[in-house]
C-alpha cells in the first residue's frame, strides 16, 4: 500500500534538508538581526494565544472565589482591615522620615530623585527552556514600555525588558547567565558587577579580589552605574564567600531578594523621559551649569575692578 510516507524525498535526505535550513535560520538570526522585526511581529501575533491559554485559569481563579464561604470573607476582611491598620501607621512613620530625608539632601545640596512613573504588569508565561531565564508579561509597547526597561517586585529587582510586542514584552530575569547588574555592598559601598548562574536562586560576583571586604549576610542594592536600573533598590544577598587561594579571584555566591520562582505581580519603571535610569546625570548638569556661571561672575568682577 503507497501512503504519502513513501512519496517524494528519503526520510535522510528529508532530515539533512531540515538541518541546513535550521543552521542557515539560526546564522541569519544571531548574525545578521534579519528577523528581529519578525519576531516582535510573531510575538504580537502569538499573544492572543496566550491571552487565550490564560484564559482557563483565570476562569477557574473566579469560580474558586465565588465558592468561597461567607464566613471565610468574614475572617478575610478583618484580617485585612487590621494589616490596613498597621500599615497605615507604618506610612505615617515613613512620610516623616521621608521629609526629614528631604530636609537633610537639601542642607547637603544633594539631588531628591523625583518620584517615577510606575505601573503594574502580571506574569503570563515562563520560558521552558532550561538554560534561559525569561518570562512573558501582559503589558507591551501600547503601555510605554522599551527595551531595557528595569522590573522590580515587592522584594527587589526582578530584571529588565529584552524584547517589546505590541500587547506584551519579554523579560530578562536576573538570573539568567547573560544578564549582569552593577551593585555596591550596603555596608562598605564597594562595588561590584552580579551576574546570573542559570538557578533561578542564585547569583554570582565577577572578579572580587581576596582582599576585598565582602561577607556572608552582605546586602546588596543596584549602584546605579548601568544608567538602567535606578539606584538603591535591593538586589540580593551575600551567601557564601570562599577564598581558595589557588585561584585569582573569590567565589562569591548571592542570593537574589526577589523571589523569581513565585513572580505574579510585577513593577515597571519609567523614568522622566521615558528612558533608562540615570539618577545622577541631571544632578551632574545642573552642577556644572552653576560652576561655569559662577566663574563667569567671577572673570566679570575682576574685569570691571
Amino acid at each position: 500500500m503507497d501512503t504519502i510516507f513513501t512519496r517524494g524525498p528519503s526520510l535522510n535526505n528529508r532530515l539533512a534538508l531540515a538541518i541546513v535550513l535550521s543552521a542557515l535560520l539560526i546564522f541569519v538570526d544571531h548574525k545578521v538581526e534579519g528577523f528581529k522585526s519578525t519576531r516582535v511581529y510573531l510575538n504580537s501575533f502569538m499573544s492572543p494565544l496566550q491571552y487565550l491559554a490564560n484564559l482557563p485559569r483565570l476562569m477557574l481563579s473566579e469560580s474558586a472565589q465565588r465558592l468561597t464561604s461567607h464566613e471565610d470573607l468574614l475572617e478575610e476582611n478583618d484580617k485585612l482591615t487590621n494589616q490596613l491598620l498597621l500599615m497605615s501607621e507604618k506610612l505615617q512613620r515613613f512620610d516623616a522620615l521621608s521629609q526629614e530625608n528631604k530636609q537633610l539632601r537639601h542642607l547637603l545640596d544633594a539631588p531628591v530623585r523625583n518620584d517615577l512613573r510606575k505601573m503594574v504588569a502580571e506574569l503570563m508565561a515562563v520560558d521552558k527552556n532550561p538554560y534561559s531565564q525569561q518570562v512573558v508579561i501582559n503589558k507591551g509597547a501600547i503601555d510605554g514600555v522599551y527595551l531595557s526597561q528595569p522590573i522590580i517586585d515587592e522584594k527587589g529587582i526582578v530584571g529588565q525588558v529584552m524584547e517589546v510586542g505590541t500587547t506584551n514584552s519579554r523579560v530578562l530575569l536576573l538570573a539568567d547567565v547573560t544578564h549582569a547588574i552593577p551593585v555596591r555592598s550596603q555596608r562598605n559601598d564597594i562595588r561590584f558587577i552580579a551576574t546570573g548562574s542559570g538557578a533561578l536562586n542564585e547569583l554570582y560576583l565577577e572578579h572580587v579580589p581576596h582582599s576585598v571586604d565582602i561577607k556572608a549576610g552582605d546586602v546588596l542594592i543596584s549602584s546605579g552605574l548601568g544608567k538602567i536600573f535606578p539606584e538603591g533598590y535591593p538586589v540580593g544577598t551575600v551567601k557564601e564567600v570562599r577564598r581558595d587561594e589557588s585561584r585569582p579571584f573569590s567565589i562569591v555566591t548571592v542570593t537574589p531578594m526577589a523571589k523569581l520562582d513565585r513572580l505574579k505581580y510585577l513593577l515597571l519603571l519609567w523614568s522622566d523621559e521615558g528612558k533608562p535610569i540615570d539618577s545622577n546625570v541631571d544632578s551632574e548638569s545642573e552642577a556644572d551649569k552653576e560652576d561655569e556661571s559662577n566663574t563667569v561672575s567671577k572673570e566679570e568682577a575682576e574685569d570691571d575692578s
